[in-house]
């Protein structure tokens, strides 16, 4: 189901409906969140019939199509097309996911498009990240080391460098965090399950030379604690990662550091 926060004092209305496209045979109804800041105006359904005879097969597709053809006031993020960047994230059809990767045929019925929820929206499709980007921050994403530089490369094992399969892959689409409740509830004090899956990436990194530091930093009730594995956050990876697992692993070495 999905949790939007909307902006103070407005409600949802039903919005524009779109006259649909001439000589149209094969037709099919998207209904997407509108919300402009600027127009004092509250937030809306419009409603779009496009042509899927002229139209690719992914749900990013039939948005471009829109803003290119129908309605160029339309606003979304978008960038490689290929599940890379994670630019394209939005709830589709009541799930989170990447408009780039995810088929129209996956879809029964009328297309529903909405921002990720629980975040601010900064206009239609876009949600302000501004917060999440922080928290992945806060984590040291990045290799720390105390001893000297090597001339040519920090160096590692085959073996080691597969403890970091199904961690590095991540996108920082936010779907993950977006989906679930604990970060709902308490997104201003709990990491996430983005933030702590790289957390976890930095610790187990043979490389790096900072882990007690990592570990003392999460030691804190609401940072890492407020995973109940809930399991939203694998359930809806388009990646296909499960961050919960990541999350288990750094409360077992948060135990084991203390007995």
């Amino acid at each position: 189901m999905v949790q939007l926060t909307l902006p103070k004092n407005s409600r949802m209305t039903t919005g524009k409906t779109w006259p649909k496209p001439e000589g149209a045979s094969n037709l099919r109804k998207v209904q997407i969140y509108r919300w402009n800041p600027d127009d004092g105006k509250n937030p809306s359904l419009d409603t779009y019939f496009v042509d899927l005879d002229s139209c690719g097969p992914m749900v990013l597709d039939v948005l471009i199509k829109i803003k290119s053809e129908i309605d160029p006031t339309l606003t979304f993020r978008r960038s490689c097309r290929e599940g890379i960047c994670g630019s394209c994230a939005m709830n589709i059809d009541g799930i989170n996911t990447l408009a780039c990767i995810y088929g129209m045929d996956e879809i029964a019925g009328d297309i529903k498009i909405y921002p990720l929820p629980h975040m601010p929206v900064v206009k239609d499709l876009i949600p302000d990240l501004t917060h999440f980007y922080a928290q992945h921050a806060s984590v040291m994403p990045w290799l720390e080391t105390k001893t000297n530089r090597p001339a040519k490369e920090w160096k590692q094992s085959v073996d080691d460098r597969k403890k970091l399969d199904g961690l590095y892959e991540c996108v920082m689409c936010a779907c993950c965090s977006t989906s679930c409740p604990s970060y709902w509830w308490n997104g201003d004090r709990y990491l996430g399950p983005a933030a702590l899956l790289h957390a976890y990436r930095w610790i187990i990194d043979s490389r790096d030379e900072a882990t007690g530091e990592r570990l003392d930093d999460l030691e804190d009730p609401f940072k890492l604690y407020r995973c109940h594995t809930i399991m939203n956050c694998a359930k809806t990876c388009p990646k296909g990662l499960n961050p919960a697992a990541a999350i288990a692993h750094v409360k077992k070495m948060m135990i084991e550091r203390t007995v």
